[in-house]
Formats: C-alpha cells, structure tokens, sequence
C-alpha cells in the first residue's frame, strides 16, 4: 500500500513536470529556440502569488489577498513578462535579421532575463524558502486506504485538460495551422500568407499561461515556495521533455510522468540526496537507447503537432 501511495504522489508530481515540460516542447517544437526564462516564469508565478498573498499589490494599492486572488495575478504576470521576453529577444531578431532561430542569441538573451529575474526576486524577498498560505490539510480524501489531496486531484485535471487543449488547439483551429506551419518553414509559412509577427506571440502567450498555472498549482500543493524553485523543476522538466521526444507534446507528457515517478521512487528506496544521478543517469541511457526520444523525429519542428 506504501508503494501504490508513493506512485500516487509522483504522479501528482509528474504532472507539474508535464506542464513545464510542454512550456519547453512549444518553444523548442514551433520556434527551434530554448527558452531558458521558462524556470523563472514558473518561480516568478509562485513567489508573486505568495508576496501578492501576504502583501498586497506594491506601493500600497492593495492589501493582502486571498490566496486564488494572488495566483490568478502572478499567473497574469508570468504571461506579461513571457511577452516581454518574446518583444527583446524572439521579435528583435526576426526584425533585424529575418530569421531568428538562425541565431544564438535569442537564446543568451532569454538566459539573461533568467538571471535578472531570479536575481531581483531574490533582492526583493530573500533567498529563503516561503510557506505559501494555502489550503490547509483538512481538504484530503480517502480512497481505498490511499490519501488523496483535493489540489492535487484539480492540478492532475488541470494538466489533462491543458495538454487535450492544446492538443485540439494545434491540429483543429486557425492559429494551430499557423503555428505547424512556422515549425515547418518559416519562410514558406510567410510565403503563404502567415503573420508571424501575431503567431509566434501566441507561442510565449501558452508558455507564460503554462509556466503559471504550474508554479501556481506547485505552490498550493506543497504549500512552499522560493526564489529557487524553478532550477530543480525545469532541469527535471528539460530531462522528460527529452526523455519523450524533443518537439512532441505526448512526448513531454510522458517523459514528464517518467520523472516524477522516477524521483519519487528513488526517494522511497534510496534517499534524496541520489535523485539526481538517477535521473540524469536514465536520461543518458534512454539517450543512447532512443536518441531522439520515445516519441521524438529526426528533425525539430516538422510533423509532432
């Protein structure tokens, strides 16, 4: 029973890994670009949340809030500053160069605003660990001889109904057509008549929703958050996303459930501290073994959407 609880509980956890990990496939499947800033959404959406939790809205505008009040406005927040990132390092070279994923500084550009970010968080509310004010423990369910928390339950549904979303998204509407033709040429997708300059927003538009509601779920379900959340979950994130299949949306959904159950079962019969080796270690086989991921092509952008 203590076994089929801890799978429970990295299922739970893997699915925050999947969301960050389609954050990662959007970028890297549509625009052959590593956006490095996407740990950093997923921490600035959680340590908002908090600050906006316990202090209001800056320069006095607001008192503190309840808590789904103050998610809902750092998942806001990390969308603002997805686009901000997608106007100073995607758009700016596409308007000076033509071509942006030719070039390697769209993506030295997103890691800076990583560092900015992370670091401004830091000097505004300290390096520590913050325990986020919450749902108590009483919202709790037992199935089974198995505990369920009502949280992890929605942050499950929520990641079902995102990747289903995004899913029909991709191959039913206009904009989805637009965006698998950018992942196939974007010259000929110009040619053609689409308007890269209003699609490829939409990209970082997903990936600061995605990141949010991710930080947001992660902060209500283990009630703690910190200006270094985001580095363990997006390199665990990088790792499934590569473990599925660069570019497939299915892929990170898989290798993004690989990992939580991966470190949940390695902290069950382990420790912690090998969480790490292990997981790189399968990702290097799993590597060797399917070099381009279990659901992964030949060639980024072309024929995962």
């Amino acid at each position: 029973m203590l076994i089929l609880q801890q799978f429970l509980n990295a299922i739970m956890l893997g699915s925050v890994y999947v969301t960050v990990a389609v954050a990662f496939t959007l970028t890297i499947g549509i625009l052959s670009f590593l956006n490095f800033t996407i740990p950093t959404l997923f921490m600035l959406a959680g340590m908002m949340g908090w600050a906006f939790a316990y202090w209001g809205l800056p320069f006095g505008l607001s008192g503190p809030m309840p808590w789904p009040l103050a998610l809902s406005l750092s998942i806001l927040m990390a969308i603002a500053v997805s686009l901000v990132v997608e106007r100073f390092t995607f758009r700016y070279l596409a308007m000076k160069y033509g071509d942006s994923t030719e070039h390697a500084i769209p993506l030295v550009s997103s890691l800076g605003f990583l560092l900015i970010i992370e670091n401004l968080v830091r000097i505004g509310y300290g390096t520590e660990a913050q325990r986020f004010p919450g749902p108590d423990g009483s919202m709790t369910v037992t199935v089974f001889g198995l505990f369920l928390r009502v949280p992890q339950l929605v942050s499950l549904f929520v990641t079902v109904l995102i990747v289903v979303g995004l899913t029909m998204l991709m191959k039913r509407s206009r904009i989805g057509r637009g965006l698998r033709a950018i992942a196939e040429n974007p010259d000929a997708a110009n040619i053609l008549g689409v308007d890269t300059s209003k699609v490829v927003p939409v990209v970082f538009m997903l990936t600061g929703l995605l990141c949010g509601l991710a930080g947001a779920l992660f902060a209500v379900n283990y009630g703690e958050v910190s200006p270094m959340m985001g580095e363990d979950i997006g390199t665990k994130a990088i790792a499934g996303m590569v473990i599925g299949g660069l570019g497939s949306i299915w892929g990170a959904v898989i290798g993004g459930l690989i990992i939580g159950i991966l470190e949940m079962m390695t902290v069950h019969f382990i420790g912690a501290d090998t969480v790490q080796i292990v997981v790189w270690g399968v990702l290097l086989v799993a590597l060797i073994a399917y070099p381009n991921g279990l659901l992964g092509h030949n060639s980024i952008g072309k024929g995962k959407f």
